[in-house]
């Protein structure tokens, strides 16, 4: 099969992924054999690529796939050959520690991810556990699934963690894949909107779904926000985030890794008056099972821009670049 395959991690500028032929995987036990159609491409891969997260080497990467069951192992049950499926950030985990058992597998300390401790989609085949795969709504067509598997279900996570309440202000700086599908959520549950991002493009994006106001990441909005999520990899976002949360906000950062340290912040200025800031750590399949459901019934549309697998360096440096229009999705023919 052809894979892309990330053999060291280097700057993206250097386009470091390499298309090659691979053994298909074989499935064992309750795995199930994937036939990938579409694969999300995510700003993760970014920091997998670059050393702020640290895969397993070499690693075929991709986490939001789509594509239809072509065999299964010898003790898969749960789907049938010639299903569709979509497979999501959390490729594995223990199922015993207290984590787990306390519906936060999230944190399990043997959490493995997709496309960075386990082979993902950026290739034509992959294998996974079918206790880790999920039925997709048919209203969306591959591409549209991909992004929901992440974008949509960490953004899912993000506002939940946010505690935002129907009628408050929900800032969102950067507006990537996942922001432009949070607004949607946010807005059904009767939130108004304030967007942050430098690039016009993006502002435009936001009013089109309904930003109620659209600045730059260091702008004043018209009124103090009640909870904000920062999507930005850069740092000095934070103190701002925090300069115009409303007393008692929270603030969620929804990246793994910045690519450079958050600033000192003024404890009395930005942090007192009982404000929060709040990291978010990996998916549960529950919050991918959800947001699938979630995103049928709104429904959620994503807006996607698709590329061959022989161009996933181009696209990720482009994403680099914030030169990508909600998301980007790898065809796999």
């Amino acid at each position: 099969m052809k894979a892309q395959v990330l053999q060291q991690s280097s700057p993206m500028e250097s386009r470091p992924l390499k298309l090659v032929d691979l053994p298909i995987p074989r499935p064992k036990g309750k795995e199930i054999l994937v036939r990938v159609s579409a694969c999300g491409v995510c700003h993760t891969e970014l920091d997998e690529i670059e050393g702020r997260i640290q895969p397993r080497l070499p690693v075929v990467l991709g986490h939001e796939i789509v594509g239809w069951v072509e065999s299964l192992g010898s003790k898969a049950t749960k789907f049938k050959v010639g299903e569709r499926v979509g497979i999501a950030w959390i490729y594995s985990t223990c199922g015993k520690c207290s984590f787990c058992l306390e519906g936060k597998e999230n944190l399990c300390p043997e959490f493995r991810g997709t496309g960075c401790h386990a082979d993902g989609g950026y290739a034509q085949y992959v294998a996974i556990s079918e206790e880790f795969a999920y039925p997709i709504p048919d209203r969306f067509t591959d591409s549209q699934a991909a992004p929901l598997l992440c974008a949509g279900a960490i953004g899912l996570r993000d506002l939940r963690l946010s505690g935002i309440k129907p009628g408050q202000v929900l800032g969102l700086f950067g507006f990537g894949a996942s922001a432009h599908i949070v607004i949607q959520v946010a807005k059904y549950w009767g939130c108004q909107v304030f967007v942050f991002t430098r690039s016009e493009e993006h502002r435009g994006l936001a009013r089109k779904l309904g930003a109620v106001w659209t600045g730059n990441t260091e702008d004043d909005p018209p009124q103090k926000v009640h909870c904000a999520i920062d999507f930005t990899p850069v740092g000095e976002t934070v103190p701002h985030a925090l300069g115009v949360l409303e007393k008692g906000g929270r603030l969620v950062i929804a990246v793994i890794r910045k690519r450079n340290p958050i600033p000192p912040l003024d404890y009395a200025r930005l942090l007192w008056d009982e404000k929060e800031i709040k990291s978010v750590a990996n998916i549960t399949r529950q919050d991918a099972q959800d947001f699938l459901s979630l995103a049928a019934e709104i429904p959620i549309i994503p807006e996607v821009r698709e590329f061959k697998l022989e161009e996933a360096n181009e696209v990720l440096l482009l994403l680099k670049q914030g030169k990508i229009q909600g998301a980007a999705v790898l065809r796999i023919d």
